[in-house]
This record gives structure tokens, C-alpha cells and sequence, in this order.
């Protein structure tokens, strides 16, 4: 039975009569409002531009001295497009996925949005799985368009060759494309612990920059901890440990080992920072 406050009828489940949940905030509306953002304009310029720039590095900057790097780089379209992921995993990719989930709520809380968005209403929950989708789907985006840049550009240049890999044998065109598009794979189910961080940091200060400055900041530091070899087996733990480990599929024979390892650490932690992420935002006492 519905009742009446006022002129509207309220539902057993406290609703205004005529209100849809999943009416608020919708994910093609709030993908649209991103996209014209200037930051986001950026990002995915800067991915896109990458692969450009190291093609031209490559070329101005070919003295003919070489280099087991430069030689696999340069030998093929797939080992260029395998150099330029290589070259972005570290610290690129990292800050475009810590701007695009760090920014999702501090930004609205800065510019003194959050309070009305919640007042229009949407669920908090709901707007931040909302925000999380988008960012997660703009990451995605700009990966996708790192990776297809890098691989048009270098088949255009060099070829649809074999893929070389680190220790000097080659793997065949299908096989070496496959391989790659499982690193891409990986390395975007790593930079999740990244994302979860990022969100967690976002609904805990008013500050985008502090959301981003703070997950690059571990990133860093992690990968600086994971080179003290004093540290034995607790470097396993850090969250960077296994960034790399997509280097496997680049081999002739793949070794699983490290990339199962990495994915369980990434997912792991992910997880744990989207449940804080979540908690913290619907206790959060929104005054701006």
C-alpha cells in the first residue's frame, strides 16, 4: 500500500511514487559528461600520442649502436607495440588510472557538487559505482587507444615480422599478436589495485590532487621497496611486484607462475580498497 506525504504518494520501500533508482545518474549520461572533460581530453591524448613519440625517438635517435631493446623494438610491428606498453606500465598508466578514479568524487566534492547530486537523490552507493564504472571504462579506453596507436604505427613502420623476443628467438605473427593482447590483459588486471586505491583516497579528501598525488606516491615508493632484495620474500607483498610479469608471454615457452600471482595480488587488493572505498563514502559526513 502506498501513502501520502503530502501532494506525493510515498511506496513501501520509502520512495516517492514515480522515482527510479536507476534512473539517477545514469552510466551513458555520466560517460558523456566525462568524456567532454578537458582532463580527459588529455589523458587519452597523451596515450594516443605515446606510441608517436617513441617511434620518433627511435628514428632521430638511431645512431646504429643498437641494443638487445632497440633490436626487439624496432624488428616488428608487435615488438614495437610490446616496447610501448613496456615503456608506459611503470608510471603512465598508473597516473592516467589514478587521475581518472582519484578525480571521480574529490572532484565533485571540491567544485561543491557532491552535496546536490546526493540531494537529487542518488544513493551514494550508487553514485559511486556509477563514477567507478566510468573511470573504469575510460581506462580501458585510453589502453585500448595506447595499444592501437602503438600497433598501427609500428606494423605501418616495421612490419608485420615475427615478434622477437628477449632471448633472441622469434614467435610467429598470430601467436606473437595473441601474446600481446594477453599482456595488455594483464597489465589492465594489475592496474586494478591502482584504480581501488585511487577511488578509496578519492571519497576520503575534498583534494583531486591529493587522491592522484597519494596513489602515484605509493606506486612509487612500492616499486622502490620491491628493488631492496634485503627484503626477501615480503617484497611478494607489494602491490607492484608482479607488474612486470606479463614479460612471460614474450618468451617462447609462458611461464603462468608469476602472472596468476600477480593477478590474485592485484584483484586482492583491489577488493580491499573498493570495500574501504565504499564504507568510507556512506559514512562520510558531506557538508560542501
Amino acid at each position: 500500500m502506498a501513502r501520502r506525504a503530502g501532494n506525493l504518494r510515498v511506496q513501501r520501500d520509502g520512495s516517492v511514487e514515480g522515482y527510479r533508482i536507476g534512473r539517477t545518474l545514469r552510466l551513458r549520461v555520466e560517460l558523456a559528461r566525462q568524456l567532454r572533460r578537458r582532463r580527459t581530453r588529455l589523458i587519452l591524448g597523451a596515450l594516443a600520442v605515446l606510441p608517436l613519440l617513441l617511434l620518433l625517438a627511435f628514428e632521430v635517435g638511431d645512431d646504429g649502436s643498437g641494443g638487445s631493446t632497440a633490436d626487439a623494438a624496432t624488428s616488428s610491428g608487435l615488438g614495437f607495440t610490446a616496447f610501448v606498453l613496456t615503456a608506459s606500465t611503470g608510471f603512465l598508466l598508473v597516473v592516467a588510472v589514478a587521475l581518472l578514479f582519484g578525480d571521480a568524487v574529490s572532484s565533485e566534492a571540491s567544485w561543491g557538487s557532491l552535496r546536490y547530486l546526493l540531494a537529487a537523490p542518488v544513493p551514494r552507493l550508487r553514485l559511486l559505482r556509477q563514477k567507478a564504472a566510468v573511470a573504469a571504462l575510460l581506462g580501458l579506453l585510453g589502453m585500448g587507444l595506447l595499444m592501437s596507436v602503438a600497433l598501427g604505427a609500428g606494423l605501418f613502420w616495421y612490419g608485420t615480422g615475427d615478434l622477437l623476443t628477449g632471448t633472441g628467438e622469434t614467435v610467429d605473427f598470430v601467436a606473437g599478436l595473441i601474446r600481446v593482447a594477453l599482456a595488455c590483459g594483464y597489465v589492465a588486471v594489475q592496474l586494478s589495485w591502482v584504480a581501488g586505491l585511487a577511488l578509496l583516497l578519492s571519497v576520503s579528501t575534498d583534494a583531486p590532487l591529493g587522491a592522484v598525488g597519494g596513489t602515484v606516491a605509493v606506486s612509487i615508493v612500492s616499486q622502490i621497496l620491491d628493488q631492496i632484495e634485503v627484503l626477501g620474500q615480503l617484497r611478494g607483498y607489494l602491490p607492484t611486484h608482479f607488474s612486470r610479469a606479463y614479460a612471460d608471454l614474450l618468451n617462447p615457452d609462458i611461464d603462468w607462475t608469476d602472472m596468476t600471482r600477480g593477478a590474485f595480488s592485484a584483484l586482492a587488493y583491489a577488493t580491499a580498497f573498493t570495500v574501504l572505498a565504499g564504507l568510507r563514502f556512506h559514512r562520510k559526513d558531506i557538508t560542501s
